[in-house]
């Protein structure tokens, strides 16, 4: 059974996850809507994007709040008017606490292929850098649950992207987003589907 899913999107940048997710809704490939976004960054491009199809759109900066646990009581008081059902983390770039009522229940989109170039520190463009210093000739995206730790959560689908010898982080940042833009309507769907269970540090797919 597929349940349509009022999601939340969280995002620090230019928002460009965020609209290719809105097509992918508008062409019915993932069940359901978004039903507000929040930027911790008020000069967030997302937050244009979201405006621009009405979507609610709030800032709370980081910068704001004095700890991190009081940065997520202002996300988590947005997320209950909404009455959210999945919490979507697309370019977040400060931490969220899924505190219970989204364990299991909150996606974020990782270029790199969880456990490598990942944690503290490894976003955006850092993650290409370092892939392309350390000289490795795969790297990818991945879609994994939120847990306490950066990057850490049980991995929902993950796809291979080549290192080519003329890439730079610019060539090799389009690649993986490519990636991405197909894994995170592809969880989406299966989580709507009820097609993901969480055993221990593995996410089994039924089929």
């Amino acid at each position: 059974m597929t349940v349509p899913l009022r999601i939340a999107v969280l995002l620090s940048g230019s928002g460009t996850s965020l609209e290719n997710l809105c097509e992918q809704i508008d062409l019915h490939h993932v069940p359901g809507q978004v039903c507000v976004v929040i930027a911790s960054n008020p000069n967030a491009f997302g937050l244009d994007r979201a405006r621009r199809r009405d979507i609610p759109a709030v800032t709370i900066s980081r910068k704001d709040h004095s700890d991190v646990g009081r940065f997520n009581d202002a996300i988590h008081a947005v997320l209950d008017e909404h009455e959210i059902d999945l919490v979507l983390l697309l370019g977040f770039l400060s931490p969220f606490e899924t505190r219970g009522r989204f364990d299991g229940h909150t996606l974020n989109v990782h270029p790199a292929l969880i456990p490598a170039f990942c944690g503290k520190g490894f976003y955006g463009h850092r993650v290409h850098e370092a892939v392309l210093e350390a000289g490795v000739k795969i790297t990818g995206a991945t879609v994994h649950f939120v847990d306490e730790e950066y990057d850490h959560g049980p991995i929902i689908l993950q796809e291979a992207v080549d290192v080519r010898d003329d890439d730079t982080p610019e060539t090799l940042a389009k690649r993986v987003q490519a990636a991405e833009r197909r894994l995170v309507p592809e969880a989406l769907r299966l989580f709507a589907e009820s097609k993901l269970t969480i055993d221990g540090r593995r996410v089994r797919i039924k089929s």
